[in-house]
């Protein structure tokens, strides 16, 4: 597991673990059954607080994704990959709603949206 943050993104970075598990999980790399690198050990890799690593597993945990043994560590749950990426998608759809919803108030048209979207999925 590679797990690289962003120091200088809006997105906090418990959230930037979440995410990164959360994909690694629905792309097939985390299984079932793998253990998570402890608290402490994550967070000396990532030289952060581990507050912010224990936030992180405790949100993967309530999500449902991961389960805590006392003493044993944190381990990935036996999940089918499709209904994360169906959570993925949902969150996507959310805030594509969101987008969507500013760009009418702003009176942005359609193909005004397409041309943005078009200039920010270039390589």
């Amino acid at each position: 597991m590679n797990i690289i943050i962003n120091t200088s993104s809006m997105v906090p970075i418990y959230e930037q673990i979440v995410e990164i598990i959360k994909r690694d999980i629905a792309s097939g790399e985390l299984v079932a059954d793998t253990v998570l690198p402890s608290v402490r050990t994550l967070s000396k890799e990532l030289k952060i607080s581990a507050l912010t690593v224990k936030k992180a597993y405790d949100q993967l945990e309530e999500d449902g994704l991961v389960t805590t043994v006392h003493g044993k560590g944190t381990f990935v749950k036996g999940l089918n990959p499709g209904v994360i990426r169906e959570e993925q998608l949902k969150e996507l759809e959310e805030d594509m709603t969101k987008m969507l919803d500013k760009a009418k108030r702003y009176g942005i048209s359609t193909e005004e949206l397409e041309e943005i979207f078009h200039m920010l999925t270039e390589d």
